[in-house]
């Protein structure tokens, strides 16, 4: 006879900011039969009522992973945020614990309770949780008429997104300042980027973003204009770019290896094409990675990961990549290595401006297939009063699925 399967010892129990009022029946129960209460001291101090003895939960939030997993064989309560899984605590919490010893009873969520207020259709809007990441991750959805839901940490952090929008042209931008919603502390006041100058705004907080000014919107089609990535002259330029990244395909969860990064901007703008994409940038010179580094986090993909170092060496213990680009350092070496390491229907991608490394190309081609492509880019500029075509170094890129 199989026996019947363990209750689970983890309850995550989403709360807002009316406490034990708001919660349902499924939650207060199990919060009448908890041992241990673990969460937030706001979050505690919610449910003044409890009999259980409590675990306030540290900061940073890594931190109280190891206390928390100490306590299997135990009936835990952990309370948090709204819904735990709507940029909350659930997700983290969910890596580190077997679906079978959890369950969940979520709350609504801060975004759920903003569009309420705001009257703003949910699927139509932006929600990104700020409140432990950089603003720059609004920088690829700043355009003229977006609306965008944001959990900030706290009332400084809502001053410090008031300017960086201004900063980037946007300060005719709307904020709805949405404070303790939910509860009695509730309050809901509007400004503008530019004219923000309120100091007493209360935590939890969120704002509600309605875009506007004459800032610059960044493209969402690859091959972005060269501007916007600083750069030594190491850079993949706009029609080339778009070229590779028609050829690299970028696909949902994909993973990148951009080789000889230089300024970053095919690991970036592969990023720039999903959201769930990952990418891993290889450059020897420190300044150039220092440099990748910065126009990631400037155009908001500060998941870029830089490393530092000269492939094939540096390629050691890193996630297999579902497509690589070559940009810089091709040699016969690091071609012969990838050949030996990437796993079958790995797409790759080799640019080569000289006649060494275009003749390499031309030989593997020979060798592996795949498509061989010649670039040649001219643009009109003046002769005198007149004008002609100044013609760039011929591109040669190599294409193919292994």
């Amino acid at each position: 006879m199989v026996g019947m399967a363990e209750a689970p010892w983890l309850t995550i129990v989403g709360i807002g900011e009316d406490g034990i009022a708001g919660l349902t029946a499924a939650s207060r129960a199990a919060l009448a039969a908890a041992e241990l209460v673990a969460g937030a001291p706001r979050h505690l101090a919610l449910v003044p009522a409890l009999t259980a003895p409590t675990l306030a939960w540290p900061v940073p939030f890594a931190a109280g992973i190891a206390p928390l997993l100490a306590q299997r064989g135990r009936r835990v309560v952990m309370l948090v945020s709204g819904d735990p899984f709507w940029f909350g605590a659930g997700t983290v919490l969910a890596r580190h614990i077997a679906p079978d010893e959890w369950t969940a009873h979520p709350a609504p969520s801060t975004f759920a309770l903003a569009a309420a207020r705001l009257g703003w259709a949910l699927e139509d809007t932006l929600s990104l949780g700020l409140h432990a990441a950089p603003l720059t991750r609004l920088r690829p959805h700043l355009a003229p008429g977006r609306q965008a839901l944001v959990l900030l940490r706290d009332g400084d952090a809502v001053g410090q997104l008031a300017g960086y929008l201004a900063g980037l042209g946007f300060g005719a931008s709307r904020l709805h300042i949405l404070e303790a919603l939910g509860g009695p502390r509730e309050r809901i006041r509007e400004t503008t980027a530019a004219t923000m100058t309120l100091a007493d705004i209360a935590h939890p907080v969120a704002v509600g973003l309605v875009v506007a000014g004459d800032g610059a919107v960044l493209p969402q089609a690859s091959g972005r204009a060269d501007g916007w990535f600083d750069h030594d002259g190491q850079l993949t330029k706009r029609p080339a770019r778009a070229l590779t990244l028609s050829a690299l395909a970028p696909r949902p969860g994909e993973t990148l290896w951009d080789i000889g990064a230089g300024s970053g901007s095919i690991g970036i703008e592969w990023l720039l094409a999903h959201p769930t994409t990952r990418a891993l940038a290889f450059e020897a010179d420190p300044v150039r990675a220092a440099r990748a580094r910065a126009n990631a986090a400037a155009l908001g993909v500060d998941r870029l990961q830089v490393i530092d170092g000269r492939a094939p060496a540096a390629l050691d213990g890193q996630p297999a990549p579902d497509a690589v680009f070559v940009g810089g350092g091709l040699s016969e070496a690091l071609l012969a290595a990838l050949s030996a390491r990437l796993a079958p229907g790995t797409r790759l991608v080799a640019n080569a401006v000289t006649l060494e490394s275009e003749a390499l190309l031309a030989h593997w081609h020979a060798e592996r297939g795949g498509s061989l492509l010649r670039i040649e880019l001219a643009e009109a500029a003046p002769i005198g009063n007149r004008r002609g075509w100044r013609a760039s170094y011929p591109l040669v890129q190599w294409s193919v699925t292994l």
